[in-house]
């Protein structure tokens, strides 16, 4: 892995099984965007709020050049499905900017003179 990888848990012990499911998917971005120069992903367990339930929040923040993708706040009472959830947003937001790199992105075309014809 060449991606500078730093994990920070919040209101939880560290889980050497969810630091291996979050080194496994950044390996995926990696492989998917080669650029990428850092990742910084934050699993937090605030306090437990008695109508909504425990929930973990999870944020990703991928460095590449010349941008920095912050997938914030994947809510879940599931802390594999938050961290699913928080890597596909930020799968999608690398895939949007290798799309404006290439220069792949949708533009407008300008419209076409229309002669009218004279009668």
């Amino acid at each position: 892995m060449r991606t500078t990888l730093q994990i920070n848990f919040r209101g939880m012990a560290v889980s050497p099984a969810l630091e291996q499911l979050i080194r496994e998917k950044t390996e995926k971005l990696e492989k998917f965007h080669p650029n990428v120069t850092g990742c910084r992903v934050v699993v937090d367990k605030p306090h437990h709020h008695k109508a909504q339930g425990e929930h973990f929040i999870v944020s990703v923040d991928v460095s590449v050049p010349g941008a920095n993708i912050v997938a914030n706040h994947a809510h879940h009472e599931d802390v594999n499905v938050a961290l699913r959830d928080a890597f596909l947003a930020a799968r999608r937001q690398l895939e949007e900017h290798s799309r404006k790199l290439r220069g792949d992105v949708k533009s407008h075309s300008l419209p076409q003179a229309v002669e009218l014809a004279a009668e």
